[in-house]
């Protein structure tokens, strides 16, 4: 019952009232003159520095996925679920110097999204605004991930229904007044609330990690109770270590969604925020910080098997909700009052990535299908009113994910985006090295990864809960005819296929000599920088300076 919580549920509502009266004040913060325009309300200016950045993005890809979808994990498969932490060391490295050329091509021309830059790279429209809707598809489940956070907390303090309208009317009251802070301060709002996030989870971990193993036994008794269950598991995968059915799948998994991290809009638009390409440069220098918290918050689903906590039971008769494992774990083992300020580190820690990725994609809409297909002529202040309602009808497609998926695992719905978004990587990521892919060869090689992506993740059931389809996105390889047990990431495998396409319709139109689109960027703008006489800042002021190529 919820007035077993009453002193939790109090802490948590003043702290999620204090970062959403932030979120309004934000509007006002480092307040331009006109905010009806992309630059000012979806990237805030492009004015970021260093340290508001590395919150922001921070904030940004260390999400309620983070605290809750991970341990979660971990509880139930053990070592498998620490890919999330090697994946997020690797891509820093890979993507230093890709980022700073997005950066500049971006800064010169004005490029609010990814599929801008595709449009004029390659000249086509049609693959623009494949990978807008890729984003907006990608971002989706992404967004809907956080909301399983919030509703994890929830239902663990008790806040819940029997009906699905009283179970789910915090969340949309929640997601309700993140809608209008974010209608109103842009992307300054998670910008100033990512500051309150990060100091609050900083603290609950580093409390945690102190705290919890004393009560508990010791690091020893922690792991020697996760490894007594998975030895008496039959299932192939699980265990504190890795072994040979879950070594593939392990590697190809953290590859891939090292692959798929800034392909996602939202991480773009953190960076595309930034002031120049100095700042890109310490932060992706500095980000890998936020790793070793990972680390340590991963290790919470050992000490949720440790405090022998169970999941409170799911949505269907006979399953369980892993994703209540965190914050029963914090339940049993914390004061109340600490309670609710973890309880309110995770659910903030939902506002900031969803409030980002709303904008990313509302910014996809507005510039990539709204202005090149429905109205062409679109001014600034159009552009900016069609982004705010794109991003309110966002957050209600997620709030419905939600509602109608009622997703076991959270983290299900996050790896299906990342196979979605990998099929960007060739146009987007690639593209900013090379323009020898064929616009129309690209175009090939997105239908077939997409189509084989999305044909494997529908052979991929869980009948542990009850799920035939779309259950995860580890497949297996017997379904491709080998006489073994092993699982490999869907995304791997579809992004290859759509490489090798592109690569071989290419050789072909190439020798076909068909005419491929113009180039409207030059080599000179990847190396562009604040202060260098060829960039033009704020560029994008013109309505169609996106569009127009640059000689």
């Amino acid at each position: 019952m919820w007035r077993d919580h009453l002193t939790e549920i109090i802490v948590f509502s003043l702290l999620f009232l204090l970062v959403s009266a932030m979120g309004f004040v934000a509007a006002r913060w480092r307040r331009p003159k006109d905010m009806a325009h992309l630059d000012e309300w979806g990237l805030g200016g492009r004015s970021f520095g260093g340290w508001i950045t590395w919150f922001l993005v921070g904030g940004d890809l260390y999400t309620a996925y983070t605290f809750v979808a991970v341990p979660a994990l971990i509880f139930g498969a053990g070592a498998a679920g620490f890919f999330a932490v090697p994946y997020t060391i690797v891509i820093y490295p890979l993507v230093f110097l890709v980022l700073c050329r997005l950066w500049s091509v971006s800064h010169r021309h004005g490029f609010v999204t990814p599929a801008d830059f595709v449009r004029n790279r390659f000249g086509s429209p049609i693959l623009a605004l494949l990978v807008a809707i890729t984003g907006i598809v990608a971002t989706m489940p992404y967004i809907a991930l956080q909301l399983v956070g919030i509703e994890a907390v929830l239902k663990t303090m008790g806040v819940t229904g029997d009906s699905a309208l009283a179970r789910h009317l915090p969340i949309i009251i929640a997601f309700a007044i993140l809608a209008a802070y974010t209608y109103q301060s842009g992307l300054r709002a998670p910008a100033l609330i990512a500051f309150v996030k990060d100091s609050l989870i900083y603290i609950v971990i580093l409390v945690a990690v102190i705290w919890l193993p004393y009560k508990l036994g010791g690091w020893g008794a922690i792991f020697d109770a996760a490894d007594a269950k998975f030895q008496a598991s039959p299932a192939p995968g699980d265990g504190i270590l890795l072994n040979q059915n879950n070594q593939i799948q392990y590697v190809t998994l953290a590859f891939g969604s090292a692959l798929a991290l800034f392909l996602y809009p939202h991480s773009i638009t953190g960076v595309l925020a930034s002031r120049n390409r100095d700042v890109i440069k310490r932060n992706m220098s500095a980000l890998p910080a936020y790793s070793l918290l990972l680390g340590l918050i991963a290790l919470l689903g050992y000490m949720a098997i440790a405090a022998n906590v169970k999941p409170l039971p799911g949505a269907k008769e006979g399953t369980t909700d892993g994703n209540t494992v965190v914050p029963l774990l914090f339940d049993q083992q914390f004061p109340d009052w600490f309670a609710g300020v973890a309880y309110a580190a995770i659910g903030i820690g939902a506002l900031v990535p969803a409030a980002i990725m709303s904008i990313a994609a509302a910014n996809l809409f507005t510039r990539n299908i709204y202005k090149e297909y429905l109205k062409r002529d679109a001014t600034p202040a159009q552009e900016a009113n069609v982004s705010k309602i794109t991003s309110l009808v966002v957050k209600v497609g997620a709030v419905a994910c939600i509602v109608f998926l009622d997703p076991q695992f959270s983290i299900d719905l996050q790896l299906i985006g990342g196979v979605i978004i990998l099929q960007t990587l060739p146009a987007v990521a690639l593209g900013l090295y090379t323009r020898w892919f064929h616009r129309g060869a690209l175009i090939a090689g997105w239908a077939a990864g997409m189509g084989l992506g999305m044909w494997m993740l529908y052979q991929i059931g869980n009948p542990a809960t009850g799920k035939k389809h779309f259950a995860g996105s580890a497949f297996p390889l017997e379904k491709f005819g080998f006489d073994t047990p092993k699982t490999i990431y869907v995304g791997i495998v579809a992004v290859l296929v759509n490489l090798v396409v592109a690569a071989l319709l290419t050789l072909v139109l190439r020798a076909a000599k068909v005419a491929d689109g113009p180039d409207g960027t030059t080599p000179d703008d990847y190396f562009a920088d604040e202060g260098d006489p060829r960039v033009t800042p704020g560029a994008d002021r013109d309505a169609d300076s996106a569009r127009e190529p640059v000689a």
